[in-house]
């Protein structure tokens, strides 16, 4: 198995070789959704491409704690220091609790993730669960001198800071041409300059989420909850800080600037970032009318929509695409993932029934080295950035091969049973645990099925071509195809 994994750090702009900081265990931590809203094909792209992450070194056999927090306080509905607090706000509208709120959302994303196939995280911290390091850490960066109280309200001075480190350096800008391209401020702003971040808020009368501080009741400012969640489930130090590109700046740059000013350390060896999902060529907005929750997409129940889409075509939508390259969607898009999605499944259905069979001939060289070169293949893919699209044709290569052994046009002879279990093995592998893609079906499909096709087959024999057809059809119909093989009739999913 090769394993000089590659991964692009968006610190070093740079393909780096993974070596973890405390091999062989792996801390990752991931940015979660904000819960105020349902998931949205936009919650997907961070998912499924960490998850594989998760899963692919997993595979390699690293020791990985992932960690994907829930943001429930202090992300604010203007930008991070201004505005009413999202789920403040929706609480308010729909006249619930504010954890209500937060409990009903969770709860609806793990659900539409689960659909995913997205595994869960090994920790799945609260901001609201952590107020008391949040406070501990705002402490020590006044201590150090990096932030300043303005009428009980906590701020980071990122013009101090930025005489010891280097605030932009994730981003790749310059605090002079952030400075520039900035509005002065109003007099009526607490803050020295506009580019400085709120670590603690005094809440105003109305505000409802709250807590007790040395320097107000308030709350916490977004950007300091990953910072204090992640240095307290995998230390000031640790692997890999990931999210979508949109976190890119200014959340994972103050993540940065605020872990510095307390814990004298970047908090993160290597920083990745997914690209974006458009919608028929435009950024995905409210305003636009474009923005699909994933519950539409599994119903079909959305104006831009032809049909519905299962959460596995999803997947596989967004895993054949390199996760920091943009990807465009479309309906054609997803029927064209679903008809590779289902090939793939049919593969692995195939693999699964398949045992090595003595069938005469001698191993044939060619075809050992073919399924031992494409199995390479699939993990020089892997090991370059997670490349699952480049993998995956790869494994439509092995497939080929299952399919050569199926139909008996290879012999399993050719390829010996040492090669035939490895090729078995493997394929099975990554789709199930590296993908993570599963066959979509009803536990008793095999029931319906099965006393189909011996009917089918009596029909055959009986040269009863009417109801061989009739069966045909509706099996068809309900996405269904039988295929008939040298060695009797099979079936797979319509692609």
């Amino acid at each position: 198995m090769l394993k000089d994994l590659r991964i692009y750090n968006t610190l070093s702009r740079e393909k780096e070789l993974f070596e973890p900081v405390n091999p062989p265990y792996v801390g990752m931590y991931v940015c979660g959704p904000t819960v105020y809203g349902d998931a949205h094909l936009g919650h997907a792209r961070p998912a499924i491409t960490f998850d594989v992450i998760f899963r692919y070194l997993t595979h390699l056999g690293y020791k990985v704690r992932y960690v994907r927090n829930i943001t429930d306080v202090g992300h604010l509905e203007h930008d991070a220091d201004e505005g009413e607090d999202k789920i403040s706000k929706k609480a308010k509208l729909e006249q619930l609790e504010p954890m209500e709120v937060v409990d009903r959302h969770t709860a609806s994303y793990r659900r539409d993730m689960d659909a995913l196939n997205v595994l869960r995280p090994n920790i799945e911290p609260r901001a609201s669960g952590h107020i008391i390091e949040q406070i501990e850490m705002i402490k020590e960066i006044i201590e150090n001198g990096f932030a300043y109280v303005v009428n009980g309200s906590v701020y980071f001075d990122v013009k101090k800071y930025n005489e010891s480190g280097q605030y932009g350096k994730l981003s790749g800008r310059k605090i002079e041409d952030l400075l520039s391209g900035t509005r002065e401020l109003e007099g009526s702003s607490e803050k020295r300059n506009p580019l400085d971040f709120a670590l603690w808020k005094k809440a105003s009368p109305e505000h409802i989420m709250r807590w007790p501080s040395p320097w107000s009741d308030g709350f916490p400012g977004w950007h300091l909850e990953c910072s204090a969640m992640s240095a307290k489930y995998l230390g000031k130090r640790f692997d890999i800080h990931g999210g979508g590109m949109d976190l890119l700046f200014p959340h994972h740059e103050c993540e940065i600037a605020q872990s510095n000013a307390c814990n004298h350390t970047d908090p993160a060896k290597y920083w990745l970032h997914n690209n974006m999902i458009t919608i028929n060529g435009q950024k995905m907005g409210k305003s636009l009318g474009n923005f699909i929750m994933l519950h539409e997409l599994f119903t079909g129940r959305h104006e831009l929509l032809a049909e519905a889409y299962s959460p596995m075509t999803i997947r596989f939508f967004i895993l054949q695409a390199h996760y920091r390259s943009t990807l465009d969607f479309s309906n054609e898009a997803l029927i064209a993932a679903r008809k590779g999605y289902k090939k793939m499944i049919n593969g692995l259905r195939v693999a699964k029934g398949m045992n090595f069979i003595d069938d005469g001939g001698e191993p044939e060289q060619k075809h050992i080295d073919d399924v031992n070169q494409t199995i390479d293949n699939c993990y020089r893919a892997m090991n370059d950035d997670f490349n699952t699209a480049l993998a995956i044709g790869h494994a439509f290569n092995l497939l080929k091969k299952i399919n050569l052994l199926h139909t008996q046009t290879l012999k399993y002879a050719a390829l010996g049973e040492e090669t035939f279990n490895k090729l078995k093995q493997f394929y099975i592998a990554f789709v199930e645990d590296i993908l993570g893609l599963r066959e979509e079906r009803t536990a008793d499909i095999e029931n319906f099925i099965n006393p189909m096709l011996e009917i089918y087959k009596e029909a055959k024999l009986a040269k009863d071509y009417a109801k061989v057809d009739q069966i045909r059809a509706g099996l068809r119909k309900n996405g269904i195809l039988v295929k008939d093989m040298k060695w009797g009739v099979d079936w797979a999913y319509e692609e």
